[in-house]
């Protein structure tokens, strides 16, 4: 019998061509750096607390495949372009998934805390990823004008001074892609941004295994 993991990933294929395009063809490869990611989460957890969850079934729907989820919409957004930063990838959420996934694009997980820019280090190393590259740094201190595509998992709100140094970070025409949860939160969080409702959208998605409210709330930013 497949393990959760394959099950979800196979459920997310059925459920989604561009990411059966994406990980069909490289199954068993993904698979495998996928299980390794996870055993270095387990291992190092303990001490550097990765994540809030000591349960490997609770870590693979909730943070694997829910980093995996909206995949395809993520490829759909880049158009063909490469360039993408995870910010405050913590753990390489949804950083690591998605380069194990997109391994023709490249990565830069953005973390500012010692730590856990080592395990990304380590991880990085320990799974032959060449599509990325850590910054151990404050995401304010990053270079400004550097990715097509941001994106961030249960970093902070999206308030606005975040907001402003998230612009200064993507290219012109660039795109943020946050991972949030309910829409009545995204509304609240948007709100205070002064947003017209054509810059922005919160498109659901669905994670194998997981009875919650899930959405991708992408923001374009002005060519």
């Amino acid at each position: 019998m497949d393990s959760i993991l394959e099950q979800g990933v196979k459920a997310l294929c059925k459920s989604d061509s561009e990411i059966e395009a994406l990980i069909a063809p490289r199954c068993e490869e993904v698979f495998s750096l996928l299980e390794r990611y996870i055993n270095e989460i387990e291992t190092f957890n303990p001490a550097y607390g990765l994540v809030g969850t000591t349960d490997k079934n609770e870590l693979i729907i909730k943070h694997i495949l829910d980093s995996l989820a909206p995949l395809g919409l993520i490829k759909k957004l880049l158009e063909n372009k490469k360039s993408i930063a995870d910010a405050g990838s913590g753990a390489g959420l949804p950083g690591i998934p998605l380069a194990i996934a997109m391994f023709d694009c490249n990565f830069t997980l953005i973390e500012r805390m010692g730590r856990r820019a080592g395990f990304l280090l380590n991880t990085k190393a320990a799974l032959a990823l060449s599509n990325i590259n850590i910054e151990e740094k404050e995401l304010e201190k990053t270079a400004g004008g550097q990715f097509d595509l941001i994106t961030f998992r249960a970093f902070k709100p999206l308030e606005p001074k975040l907001f402003k140094t998230l612009l200064k970070v993507c290219r012109p025409g660039g795109i943020i892609a946050a991972y949030k949860g309910r829409r009545e939160k995204i509304d609240a969080e948007m709100q205070p941004l002064g947003l017209e409702s054509r810059q922005w959208e919160a498109i659901p998605y669905s994670v194998p295994f997981l009875d919650e409210e899930r959405h991708l709330l992408v923001i374009k930013t002005e060519k």
